[in-house]
This record gives C-alpha cells, sequence and structure tokens, in this order.
C-alpha cells in the first residue's frame, strides 16, 4: 500500500512584518514553486524576557487579527503556532514537505539572536533553504559605514508590488487562535491610552501626518505639549511591520513633490517634511549598531563606561524614576505620561534617560529594559543605541545632560502637561509649579501627597559631569572612541573616517538627533 505523499510548500514566517502589501518575503513565497504557509509564531519564552510587555503583545496581537483577515481574503489565512520556533517547525514538517522558508532580516534582542541560530541549524539538518530579504536600510555583515547612506536611498527608492492578490488554500491545515495576553501569563501594565495596532491604524496616522498633522511637525516635535499631534505617530507600526519603511519613505517624497508643486504650502511644510525623511534615516542608522555590534545590548559601546555605575533593581532612586515619584515635576509628568499611553516624543525620552543615569546615576541597563517594557513602538536596534548614546557610554557622543527644571521650562511652559499628569500640584500657582519647594506653602503639599526631590538636580548634575569626563580623560580613551567612530559613525554627517594612525578629536554625530516619528 503506497504511503501518503506530503504535500509540498514554501513557509513565509512572519516576524516584526506584520503586513501582506509591501512585503518582500511574501511575494518572494508567492513566487516560488510551492503553495505558500504562512506562519506567526507565538514563542511563550521571548515573553519572559525583560525587554518584552504586555502592551506590546497586545499591540501585536490587534496586527495579526488584521493580517489574517487581509490573508483570509486572498485564500489563506495566516497560520499561528505558539512555540519554540524549531517544535513549532517539527510540527508542520510532519504534515507538510518544507522545501524553504521565507522571512526578513530581523536586528532584534539578544533572544531572537539566538532563536534565529537554533532555526538556522534546524533548517541545515534538514535542507530547507532559509532565504531572509531586506525589510528596511540595515545591512548585515558591515565593516563600516562607507556608502551605507547610499544603499539605503537606493533601497526606499526600490520598487515594490502592493502584495499578491491570491494564494493557493491549504486544505486540513486549521488557523490556530491567536493567544491573548493572559494566556501567556502577562498581566495588564495600565497602557490605557495606547495607540492601536493594525495596518490600517497606521496608514491613517500616516496618512493624516503627511497631509495635515505635519505642518509645524519641526517646530513642535519637541514638546509632550504638542508633540503628540504633530509627530507622525507611525514608530509602532514600522517597529513591528505593519507598516515598511520604504512606502513609508516613498509616501514622503511624493508629498514632498505635492507640496513643492502647490501654491501657498510653503516653508512650514517643506521644512517639517524635510526633518522627517532625515528621521527616518537616522531610524536605519542606529539600528544598524546593534545589528554590527550585538553586545550593546549589555555592555558599553566604549568599555571604559561599562562599570562606572553600580546596578540595582532595587534601587530606591530606580523605584521614584519607575514611578514618577522623584519630587521632579515635569520628569514625572514625563514618565507618567509614558506609562499610560506607551508614547513620549523624543526629546522627552532621552531626557527621562539622562535624568536617570546622570542626576540619579542609575545604569543603563536597568533603565533601558523597563523602558523598554513602557514603549509601545520598542524597536532593540534604536532603543539600546540610543540608551546608550544618552547615558554618555559610547564615548563619541556629546555628553547631554538635560536640566529638568529648565526642560519643564521650555517646554511646558504654561504648566499644562504637568498639571495633566501630576495632578497632585494643582494648587501650586505657575510660578512655583516646575519647582515647587520654592512655593512658600510648599509644606502643605511636599512629602505629603507629593515628594520633595530625591536629588539636587545641580548639584547631581555637576557630580555626573566630573565622573564622566574623568573617564573620558583616562589614557587610551580617545584611540578606542576614534575606532568606534570609523565603525559607527555616521558618513552622511560628514564625518570622515580615520586612518588607525590619525589621532583626532571625536566628534558628535552631527547635532541632537530625534526620532519623533
Amino acid at each position: 500500500m503506497r504511503s501518503l505523499q506530503k504535500k509540498s510548500v514554501s513557509i513565509v514566517w512572519f516576524k516584526r512584518d506584520l503586513r501582506s502589501e509591501m512585503n518582500h518575503a511574501l511575494l518572494l513565497g508567492v513566487g516560488s514553486d510551492w503553495p505558500v504557509l504562512p506562519l506567526y509564531i507565538v514563542e511563550p519564552e521571548y515573553w519572559l524576557q525583560l525587554d518584552a510587555s504586555y502592551r506590546h503583545y497586545q499591540f501585536i496581537s490587534e496586527c495579526l487579527v488584521e493580517l489574517r483577515d487581509d490573508m483570509t481574503r486572498i485564500g489563506q489565512p495566516l497560520i499561528v503556532r505558539v512555540g519554540a520556533a524549531r517544535d513549532v517547525l517539527d510540527q508542520l514538517s510532519a504534515k507538510f514537505r518544507i522545501h524553504q522558508i521565507f522571512s526578513h532580516e530581523e536586528t532584534g534582542n539578544a533572544w531572537t539572536y539566538e532563536r534565529d541560530k537554533a532555526v538556522r541549524a534546524w533548517c541545515r539538518e534538514r535542507g530547507v533553504l532559509w532565504i531572509e530579504v531586506w525589510q528596511n536600510g540595515v545591512l548585515r555583515g558591515l565593516k563600516n559605514r562607507d556608502g551605507w547612506a547610499r544603499n539605503w536611498s537606493q533601497r526606499m527608492q526600490a520598487p515594490v508590488a502592493d502584495g499578491p492578490h491570491s494564494l493557493e488554500p491549504l486544505p486540513n491545515l486549521k488557523p490556530g487562535q491567536i493567544p491573548t495576553a493572559r494566556d501567556l501569563g502577562m498581566k495588564e501594565d495600565g497602557c490605557t491610552e495606547r495607540q492601536q495596532g493594525g495596518r490600517r491604524a497606521g496608514l491613517e496616522s500616516l496618512k493624516s501626518f503627511l497631509t495635515c498633522r505635519g505642518l509645524n511637525y519641526r517646530s513642535e516635535m519637541s514638546s509632550p505639549v504638542t508633540g503628540f499631534a504633530a509627530c507622525s505617530r507611525i514608530s509602532p507600526y514600522l517597529a513591528f511591520g505593519a507598516l515598511s519603511l520604504q512606502e513609508v519613505a516613498q509616501a514622503t517624497a511624493k508629498q514632498r513633490l505635492v507640496v513643492k508643486a502647490r501654491a501657498g504650502w510653503g516653508g512650514a511644510w517643506r521644512g517639517s517634511l524635510s526633518s522627517f525623511e532625515g528621521r527616518l534615516h537616522w531610524h536605519c542608522h542606529f539600528m544598524q549598531k546593534l545589528e554590527s555590534q550585538p553586545s550593546l545590548e549589555f555592555k558599553a559601546l566604549h568599555p571604559a563606561y561599562n562599570d562606572i555605575r553600580t546596578r540595582s533593581s532595587t534601587s530606591q532612586l530606580l523605584s521614584a524614576w519607575q514611578s514618577g515619584e522623584t519630587g521632579l515635576p515635569f520628569v514625572d509628568a514625563c514618565m507618567r505620561c509614558l506609562i499610560t499611553t506607551g508614547w513620549m516624543n523624543f526629546r522627552m525620552r532621552a531626557m527621562l534617560v539622562a535624568v536617570a543615569s546622570y542626576h540619579l546615576w542609575l545604569d543603563w541597563r536597568d533603565t533601558g529594559a523597563f523602558l523598554a517594557r513602557l514603549f509601545t513602538d520598542y524597536e532593540p536596534g534604536i532603543h539600546w543605541s540610543q540608551m546608550q548614546m544618552q547615558s554618555g557610554t559610547t564615548g563619541i557622543n556629546t555628553v547631554r545632560i538635560y536640566n529638568p527644571v529648565k526642560q519643564g521650562l521650555d517646554q511646558d511652559p504654561a504648566g499644562k502637561f504637568i498639571r495633566r499628569w501630576v495632578p497632585e500640584l494643582g494648587r501650586v500657582p505657575l510660578d512655583f509649579l516646575h519647582q515647587p519647594w520654592l512655593w512658600q506653602d510648599a509644606g502643605s503639599i511636599l512629602d505629603k501627597i507629593y515628594p520633595f526631590p530625591v536629588i539636587d538636580h545641580l548639584d547631581a548634575a555637576k557630580a555626573a559631569r566630573e565622573k564622566i569626563w574623568a573617564v573620558r580623560r583616562q589614557p587610551g580613551h580617545r584611540d578606542v572612541a576614534n575606532a568606534i567612530q570609523v565603525k559607527h559613525g555616521s558618513r552622511r554627517s560628514g564625518i570622515k573616517r580615520v586612518s588607525s594612525r590619525q589621532k583626532v578629536k571625536p566628534t558628535t554625530l552631527t547635532k541632537q538627533l530625534t526620532f519623533d516619528l
């Protein structure tokens, strides 16, 4: 009696690319010789990692529901399986003959890197070809940044089809339930004003930004009062791939031509779109750092800074910062807002990190894991590179110690933001709102319903500056910094590659970088 022959398939493995359109991996799979099995793997172990959170999974779940609907309409629903990737592939290989696996390259955390190594070994053992294709401007195997910007532009301008129009259905294959966060043992995290997941919501955010909300992007992105409306708010859709960076770049370039041709749409729009395009470049620039040096998640880019701060997950200062109870009103308002909304404009993200790293002298690895869980748009490559940059551990960037009181006065002069997020200060007059400890009636509030500052921010900043510059003056610091600059420095910013014999003063990466996407 003849045994039943397994049906041959190509698997398209969805990871951080949760869309059916503008999806290179899916298009390659459709163009292969076998029917496509579109697969998403929910990996319980991943959701136990320190940088994973309830809000991330909720956003992803909403993307998966919409992606499954889209795939169903073209003939084959998205298949969702729960378990370790190798185990899931073993289960599928018992039913199908897997010829190829298609996926996008991923610049993830250390856990996903090890997972991919295990999948690669599985493919080798079974003679399965795994084809990974680019999704953004990040280059694998990069030795230095020469020509990186040119390659980014070529990728962003490359044509791509919208998506497949039909897929051959695979009979007798259950789609599988999309588990809830509670199924994975995750608890709610208070993000009651989180952005909605899914491609349609992402497209709407992009459209409203390019045609309406983005008019004053350049002038309004730095303040949390205006930033929520003026920034594009597409960052979580890019982080989990509901939108592709390529389509965003092309849509922005198209809108720039519209603005140029339309009478009366001058200065503000041109400047805002130009600034936004620049930030799309920087988006991949920082992801490239982690791709080229995965240890950035755990070790200081410049080794001289590895142990300058003591790590402690139970520090009272860390707890005060995490809960928005530092006694510095603008800092606390930003943290509480982030906890509730899952988003914050870049300048305020940088300030939160700077206050934690300099004023409170907390280690960037402890604060970084906490912030990763809060950011709905957590992108490992950007996140860990920025944690180090804003903590002063790269050795090549300008040390920026934000004055949290001045930032509040500059970005929230009317106190609107503070009054919303720190209602305990409702009785404090505006003249003292940013420094309530100077108010004559401070005793009626401070240490009763709101704390005194946990540090003197001016003294703490001075002490931190002295510690950082003591490291920078160490023998050999500059030589290591030069090598880091050669490997990671931007060529677009005018930074020239130096030879090992040259002695040059480390320079900053042009200006204050922002990722208000």
